[in-house]
């Protein structure tokens, strides 16, 4: 797993030689096929590291001004922030899985603070909520309905019922006490899905904290 996280990025892949594959050679298969990012319309897409690295090298500026957050230096900070980041997500799912995006922000702004960069980690705060509000204010001028969900149920491919899901998550928090409200576990349930989930894991996602 360790020289297969030391796949460039986006910010340092011009600085590595690619090597032309021998004739008839067959590229190895990237090694976070098995990972993807569910975006927040619900939409599942393959995992792009130098997403997470763009996104970083955006609040650089902030701080070290624009000819800074050039320099090969602060390139090379944040290649190496990203493999933090990766290998962190990584070792959270290590047979595969999918990330949700506000997940994958998340580690990436602890990252920043890992690695000492405490004013562009508020930088990328700042970035991100700016980004929110501007999302928020189309969704205000040209509102959208909630996705249609699907999952995999035996086999078949079905509407997901979320009514029936919401009412099993309330008959599940009856009597765990009153820490243990319904509403965030559905909220965070159905912030992870994606469509085509199996109907097994929309299941292990809503089930409830233990009581303490």
């Amino acid at each position: 797993m360790q020289t297969a996280l030391n796949t460039p990025t986006a910010t340092g892949a011009a600085h590595v030689g690619a090597s032309p594959l021998a004739a008839g050679a067959t590229p190895a298969a990237s090694p976070l096929a098995h990972y993807q990012i569910i975006r927040r319309n619900g939409a599942v897409v393959p995992f792009a590291p130098d997403k997470i690295a763009i996104a970083m090298m955006k609040a650089f500026p902030a701080v070290h001004g624009t000819q800074g957050a050039a320099s090969a230096s602060v390139r090379e900070q944040v290649e190496q922030l990203t493999q933090q980041v990766v290998k962190a997500l990584v070792r959270s799912r290590p047979g595969g899985g999918t990330f949700h995006i506000e997940d994958v922000q998340d580690a990436a702004e602890l990252g920043l603070m890992r690695g000492g960069h405490h004013e562009v980690a508020r930088a990328y705060v700042l970035y991100r909520e700016r980004r929110a509000q501007e999302r928020a204010k189309q969704v205000e001028q040209s509102p959208v309905a909630a996705p249609q969900f699907h999952v995999l149920d035996a086999g078949q491919r079905v509407p997901l019922d979320t009514g029936s899901l919401k009412a099993l998550i309330v008959s599940a928090c009856e009597g765990l006490g009153a820490d243990v409200k319904p509403d965030p576990i559905v909220a965070e349930t159905m912030r992870n899905l994606y469509d085509g989930v199996p109907l097994d894991e929309v299941y292990k996602a809503s089930i409830p904290p233990p009581a303490r």
